[in-house]
């Protein structure tokens, strides 16, 4: 029963911060139809960010507690600064063109911005010690749990809520939904589908960054580790159907059990495991848990 309860913990935890990153691809791709493989630089500028910021109010001896309000200010920085960068300066020339044309495009992003990282914080591994103690310890039957942990569940859940509250509650979300449904038709509207694009792309930019500033204290921020965080987020988009939040939540979070049951079981099959699960969803539904197949356009 310890075991169970280890393995559903740990799940949870892994999957808390993967449904964030996610979150933000399978927004990006719901309104911009885009397949953004640079999506994992972003949560690695994010964690990046979140080291120098967190470093920086320790030299200003600020209080621990607010580091935590450093690293949301690092995520914040990184999307104010990257999103009118890459979006206006780039994408927006290639909107319409073809999707394999797209997915190029934010490949040499990523190649891009993972010498861009190399040249401003250099080679050598970020640790960002002090926020992942602010929470203590919390004892679950005889084993005992870091409390940051714990927290960011919470996050995970703050974050999810808020954005599908955005989307489905709000006016905005409502101009947006008009947008993912048919962008000519709400610019006929007079709805600036240019500004919503932008607004929808600084949105997943933050989502990937917060995921990278606050996952920051739990790793090591080196060089590379952008390339396991859009492999592992393409999974779960996959599974869950791009563009749907739900299945973003229940995609990170069948992704992050079956990883965990494959590191307490058979460590060596920890990244296979994530695959089979893949493979296992597309076998019987191809176009994800919660995407519905559209009729193909001529």
């Amino acid at each position: 029963m310890a075991g169970l309860i280890t393995i559903l913990i740990d799940g949870i935890t892994y999957a808390s911060w993967l449904f964030i990153v996610a979150l933000g691809l399978t927004l990006v791709f719901g309104v911009l139809k885009i397949l953004n493989i640079a999506h994992g630089s972003f949560y690695a500028l994010g964690a990046y960010a979140a080291a120098s910021f967190v470093g920086w109010a320790a030299s200003m001896k600020w209080a621990p507690g607010l580091s935590l309000v450093a690293m949301l200010l690092a995520a914040v920085a990184v999307a104010a600064l990257v999103a009118p960068l890459t979006e206006r300066g780039l994408l927006r020339f290639f909107y319409g063109r073809d999707e394999v044309l797209l997915v190029l495009v934010t490949y040499a992003m990523f190649l891009i911005m993972e010498d861009v990282t190399k040249l401003v914080w250099g080679a050598n591994p970020y640790y960002v010690s002090e926020p992942y103690s602010l929470f203590g310890n919390v004892d679950v039957g005889k084993q005992s749990y870091v409390g940051y942990d714990f927290a960011l569940v919470g996050l995970a859940a703050v974050v999810g809520s808020a954005v599908w509250w955005g989307l489905n509650r709000t006016r905005i979300g409502k101009i947006v939904t008009v947008v993912i449904h048919s962008s000519e038709i709400a610019a006929s509207m007079g709805i600036n589908v240019s500004r919503v694009y932008m607004g929808a792309f600084a949105v997943g930019i933050f989502l990937a960054a917060i995921g990278g500033a606050f996952t920051a204290p739990m790793i090591s921020v080196q060089p590379g580790v952008s390339v396991g965080v859009i492999i592992v987020s393409f999974a779960v988009v996959i599974i869950g159907g791009l563009g749907s939040i739900e299945g973003a939540a229940v995609g990170a979070l069948i992704v992050g059990l079956a990883r965990s049951i494959a590191v307490h079981t058979a460590p060596v099959a920890e990244l296979f495991s994530i695959y089979i699960v893949m493979a296992i969803v597309l076998m019987f539904r191809p176009e994800g848990l919660f995407q519905r197949i559209q009729a193909r356009k001529i």
